[in-house]
């Protein structure tokens, strides 16, 4: 936990100074932390980046409370793509990696989210419901309807990983009309361990903290992970159809405090 009272704000980046922030948040998770890399990664300066980041709306949590460098006050990130945007970008970024003509069929307005890290010592805490309270403001003023986007195991060791995966697939595997599936050439099974032989309970605590929120929220998975070497993550593709969330789900997404 954090030796100090955290002092939060919640906003989009409105310069270079910001995006330089996030992107600095971004390599100190992705980068330092689980060891991921990438051909626009800036070791130097310390920012993990990519060509998308331009058609990005990126969210950006501050503690307005820590002593230093204002790169490095930014503890939480999202990475936020409006369908309109990325029409003009040309594709999804996570088309690369999952088929997701269910999703841009369906009629609905779609958002896609990435990137999302928050720091160590601000996981499973009050910061992840100030960036959800923040997103459900935005996802409301943009009429968002469903949101989807990729989220990640530590690790590309696929066996390792059966139990979680399994119950994943098992259990919360995406209805069949917005259900998105792992590129053919990349595709990698999730449905691992027959659903009789999964320890629910085990294979939950495997489950990262970020995935297991979305779950709460209603979220489902699509079909497949997608194993990423660059950065060291096998990725599985989270979506939350914003209509069939209930009301008790949708208090835990608006709310700026955990239930």
């Amino acid at each position: 936990m954090t030796a100090h009272t955290p002092d939060f704000e919640v906003r989009l980046a409105s310069s270079d100074e910001d995006l330089n922030a996030a992107q600095r948040l971004r390599y100190r998770v992705f980068v330092e932390e689980l060891g991921g890399g990438g051909a626009m990664v800036d070791h130097d300066a310390r920012l993990e980046q990519d060509k998308f980041d331009p058609f990005y709306d990126h969210m950006i949590l501050i503690d307005r409370a820590l002593g230093c460098d204002p790169l490095d006050k930014v503890v939480g990130v999202y990475r936020l793509l409006r369908q309109d945007m990325a029409l003009k970008m040309g594709q999804f970024y996570s088309e690369d990696e999952y088929d997701l003509s269910k999703l841009k069929a369906s009629g609905r307005k779609l958002m896609e989210l990435g990137r999302s890290c928050l720091l160590p010592d601000y996981r499973g805490g009050i910061a992840m419901f100030h960036l959800w309270s923040a997103l459900a403001a935005y996802v409301a003023e943009h009429d968002v309807e469903i949101l989807f986007g990729v989220a990640s195991f530590h690790g590309t060791d696929v066996h390792a990983l059966a139990q979680p995966l399994s119950l994943l697939h098992t259990r919360h595997l995406a209805p069949k009309d917005i259900r998105t599936r792992t590129q053919p050439q990349h595709f990698q099974s999730m449905d691992l361990v027959a659903e009789d032989q999964i320890d629910r309970r085990a294979a939950m605590l495997e489950v990262p903290a970020l995935i297991k929120a979305y779950l709460r929220l209603g979220g489902f998975v699509g079909e497949g992970a997608f194993v990423d070497r660059a950065f060291n993550t096998t990725d599985v593709c989270l979506i939350l159809d914003t209509a069939r969330m209930n009301e008790k789900n949708r208090a835990l997404y608006t709310k700026a405090r955990p239930a």
